[in-house]
């Protein structure tokens, strides 16, 4: 299977982090595989941190694989900023991590085809 380009790449990120409700959370990793680009977490955390100020992805329900914030190197306070949107969905830390036990998002499974479980069709015999 061939690669995304990086701008439908970043588009399925922004669509699979859009869909996390609120109060709920998700991890770098499973947007990444979700997306449809497994193992591509710090790809989750560039589209992001790349989103414009005026964006409504919730980019504040995205956290590590341990349930934490992720530290920023740019100094700005995004971390306090994170922590404050959570809280005020209603989700709590517990210590310096959210309990993933808790709030995790789990999206609904997709519905698979169905096989047909009629019996085939019968033939007709051809004319002799």
């Amino acid at each position: 299977m061939f690669p995304m380009k990086p701008s439908t790449s970043l588009e399925a990120i922004y669509a699979v982090v859009a869909r996390i409700p609120r109060g709920k959370v998700s991890t770098y990793g499973r947007v990444a595989a979700l997306a449809g680009q497994p193992r591509r977490a710090r790809l989750v955390g560039r589209a992001l941190r790349e989103l414009p100020p005026d964006s409504t992805v919730p980019w504040f329900r995205v956290l590590n694989a341990a349930g934490k914030i992720s530290a920023r190197g740019d100094a700005l306070g995004h971390e306090d900023l994170q922590a404050h949107l959570l809280a005020r969905e209603g989700v709590r830390a517990i210590g310096a991590a959210i309990p993933l036990e808790q709030y995790l998002w789990q999206p609904p499974r997709r519905a698979t085809k169905k096989t047909s479980r009629l019996p085939p069709r019968a033939t007709r015999k051809a004319p002799r």
